[in-house]
């Protein structure tokens, strides 16, 4: 029964399933924060994974997407996206498990070999059930409510995530201070605990209600449906985008820890930190952007967020001169701040531009092949990194400027760029085209940047305004309440709901 399909959903069934997906988002972030991230990279660092393996574990899940071609034919065939959903990721969250035991079993010297081999199966188990589940809400969530429904829940899940990582960082810190010859143990204590939260959220996935697909008028045409994505001229353009925006992210954004971590001597807790300043103001920006994106376009939005992501990108190539010095740290707190406002709007509309541009009946195949594509390119850029790594590492491009007077000179190094710097320039430059192929899309209700940029002004008037008095201090501190008294009144309405059924 838990996996019947519906020919309509009612409203109350909408709502209901609404609260599940939230619910779902809470549980999946708390698996994400928990097995991946900085919290994995570390690990394998730990296990002795070298520039190149760092690489393969940030190209294993944007490859892995490729799956989706296949998945496309079974819920083609099934016809059932929540049933190839839940036992899909269900597969996938059972490997955080293996994972975790690996270690204490066989020891970390086969860990790392463990480590890939079920990274793989994570991740080709997550994207066959991300295939089904796009397709899904594509047609559970009302399209008048798409973008402020996902705000809410990346919101949510984004402050549940931030009192993880905080917990987490402690836990990890400790553990060392406590059991410093048992330090990755403490990693396969905090996967399992990962593993715990993914398994609660199967149980919401399971009872969300799906509205039955709507049947293809010709189902011997399917591998043309596959390929009307390329002839559908603006959905091709915002193919094209979205491409070249993964690969500037991906060939930059998977060694921003390792640099931090080699390159600038940071400790662990420093980098939680900083990754917890961006989630605080990926958090308070969602809402916002989530706004926007119902009123104005999701283009309007990546137009004014893709140039921020950007920049901050090209500034870690100036958190060198050629070595840390006083404006070091500054940068990295100003570069988070950046990255995490301008993150929420391009997570936001990258993925609601893809569902609003999808024809309607054939989400699944559109989606499928963006994904694919754009999975091809983001798992080519971080092997290409890992690869190219240590070919860069013994080379090195300056920028000087020097001035010779009577008796003094004066030297200024304006620009340096070693190992990960050249790829983080790169990344920049890529970016630059990505943002031009960006202004070739077309989207209903789009409008100039600067209509957004003058409205976003005078949000940030306003919330300066608030911050700044004895209220808004008192909103600060109570964040982490706020959000933990927000999910639970959705798991009690959820609760209350289920009792009157």
């Amino acid at each position: 029964m838990w996996f019947k399909t519906n020919e309509d959903l009612t409203d109350e069934q909408v709502q209901s399933g609404l609260r599940l997906v939230v619910l779902d988002g809470i549980m999946s972030q708390a698996m994400g924060i928990l097995t991946g991230g900085a919290f994995l990279v570390a690990f394998a660092v730990k296990l002795g994974a070298s520039n190149l393996v760092v690489g393969l574990l940030a190209a294993i899940g944007p490859l892995s997407q490729l799956l989706q071609l296949p998945s496309i034919f079974l819920v083609e065939k099934l016809r059932n996206r929540k049933l190839i959903t839940v036992v899909a990721a269900a597969l996938s969250r059972l490997c955080w498990l293996l994972i975790a035991l690996s270690p204490l079993l066989l020891g970390p010297k086969a860990g790392l070999a463990i480590l890939l081999i079920l990274l793989v199966a994570v991740s080709a188990f997550g994207a066959i059930s991300g295939c089904s589940w796009n397709s899904w809400m594509r047609d559970l969530i009302p399209q008048n409510i798409l973008g402020s429904f996902f705000s809410n829940r990346m919101r949510i899940a984004t402050g549940v995530g931030i009192a993880l990582s905080v917990a987490a960082a402690v836990y990890l810190d400790y553990w060392k201070k406590l059991l410093p010859n048992y330090e990755i143990q403490g990693y396969s204590i905090l996967f399992f605990v990962g593993f715990l939260a993914g398994s609660v959220g199967l149980y919401f996935l399971a009872k969300t209600p799906e509205k039955r697909m709507p049947e293809l008028k010709d189902k011997a045409k399917i591998l043309r449906l596959l390929g009307q994505p390329f002839r559908d001229e603006n959905f091709r353009k915002l193919i094209t985008f979205m491409c070249s925006w993964n690969f500037a992210v991906n060939l930059a954004g998977p060694f921003f820890m390792v640099y931090m971590l080699k390159r600038l001597g940071m400790s662990m807790s420093f980098i939680i930190g900083l990754s917890i300043v961006s989630q605080v103001l990926n958090f308070t920006f969602l809402k916002i952007w989530g706004r926007y994106t119902d009123r104005f376009s999701n283009k309007s939005v990546l137009a004014i967020c893709g140039p921020l992501f950007i920049l901050s990108i090209l500034a870690w190539t100036f958190t060198t001169m050629p070595e840390k010095y006083f404006l070091t740290i500054p940068l990295l707190i100003g570069i988070h701040i950046v990255m995490g406002l301008s993150s929420a709007g391009v997570s936001l509309a990258s993925g609601n531009i893809g569902m609003k541009l999808a024809p309607e009946g054939q989400a699944t195949a559109y989606l499928a092949t963006n994904t694919i594509v754009n999975s091809v390119a983001a798992g080519i850029a971080p092997i290409l990194g890992g690869k190219f790594a240590d070919f860069f590492a013994d080379r090195q491009l300056t920028w000087t400027l020097k001035y010779t007077g009577p008796g003094k000179e004066f030297t200024l190094p304006t620009l340096d760029l070693q190992q990960w710097d050249f790829f983080f320039a790169l990344a920049f430059l890529v970016g630059l085209y990505s943002l031009h192929r960006l202004a070739m899309v077309r989207e209903t209700g789009e409008v100039e940047e600067k209509v957004v940029v003058t409205e976003l002004v005078s949000e940030m008037r306003s919330q300066v305004r608030v911050l700044s008095s004895v209220e808004g201090l008192r909103q600060m501190v109570s964040f982490p309440f706020t959000v933990l008294r927000t999910a639970a009144k959705v798991v009690t309405a959820n609760r209350n709901k289920n009792h009157r059924e």
